[in-house]
């Protein structure tokens, strides 16, 4: 089971928005470097929306071979089409990816039992093991926890993100789940309770400006160490809070842009971060060291 830190990854962009992949590569060094726990690649955050069936998959590709079994990685290979990410999943196998996470079908708004359906054929189709992604946020689309339970009895979907930052619903999923079903926080700002309730991780955007601490958190939380899990979730909470003014990945972006980590390129129709709004994320950035004055 992948537990731990698992970082959204961003997918860095030249100005003119094509992907940097030298950039892409220091990155995945500087999170094995900082105790990240396993990459997710070409998720929301890696503004999987905005790439081309090509590039989806040369990225995956890439962090695939780059970290080589250092640390476990997450191919994000969901759609709405369900024939797409039959495709995008088949090819994560294909790219020797560790396990895939698959989005709720966005803008369709199918049925309860039409998701069901949807992930059980991409699971019976493609070997390889697969967490489902519920971000009714996004997508407007909600999976309910009785769906995700019928999944869960498929042995090759082994965990779902949950991203709808309800706690109670959350608890209530991990306590009904079967063994080997992991449940993972798709939300910074709830995810160190989730964790202690039983979560196995947090699939984070904070991680990637702070990934040290974000390690440090994870790793408190799942040894149950309560009180020196919540310290670093009230540390961070001003960073988590920074990291989603605008739609996210646009904060983050910004803010690793700020400590060298990339350039700012983000493609349309996604914008760099508005004027007014980088106050706020510079002064979490700045409260934590993770630039200078």
């Amino acid at each position: 089971m992948i537990k731990g830190s698992l970082v959204a990854l961003v997918t860095p962009m030249l100005e003119d928005g094509a992907i940097d992949w030298p950039n892409l590569d220091r990155l995945l060094d500087f999170h094995i470097d900082n105790g990240t726990h396993g990459i997710v690649a070409v998720g929301t955050t890696g503004e999987s929306a905005t790439l081309d069936f090509e590039e989806h998959e040369a990225v995956i590709k890439r962090v695939v071979d780059y970290v080589n079994g250092r640390i476990p990685v997450i191919a994000g290979t969901g759609a709405n089409s369900t024939t797409e990410a039959l495709h995008l999943t088949a090819q994560a196998k294909k790219a020797g990816a560790d396990a895939c996470l698959l989005v709720t079908p966005y803008y369709n708004k199918p049925t309860q039992e039409g998701l069901f359906q949807h992930f059980k054929k991409l699971a019976e189709s493609v070997d390889i093991p697969q967490i489902l992604y519920n971000v009714p946020g996004r997508t407007a689309c909600d999976m309910s926890n009785e769906t995700a339970l019928r999944l869960a009895q498929i042995p090759n979907i082994v965990g779902i993100k949950d991203a709808t930052g309800n706690l109670d619903r959350g608890r209530q999923l991990i306590n009904a789940s079967p063994e080997g079903f992991a449940i993972y926080s798709g939300d910074d700002g709830t995810a160190v309770e989730l964790m202690l309730a039983g979560g196995k991780g947090n699939i984070s955007v904070t991680a990637n400006v702070a990934p040290k601490l974000m390690s440090s958190l994870c790793e408190f939380a799942l040894k149950g160490e309560a009180d020196a899990a919540r310290a670093l979730q009230e540390k961070l909470q001003s960073l988590h809070s920074a990291m989603f003014v605008e739609s996210n990945p646009i904060p983050v972006k910004w803010a690793m842009a700020e400590m060298g980590l990339i350039s700012s390129g983000i493609r349309l129709p996604l914008t760099e971060l508005s004027p007014e709004r980088r106050p706020q994320v510079r002064d979490a950035l700045l409260a934590l060291d993770l630039i200078s004055e």
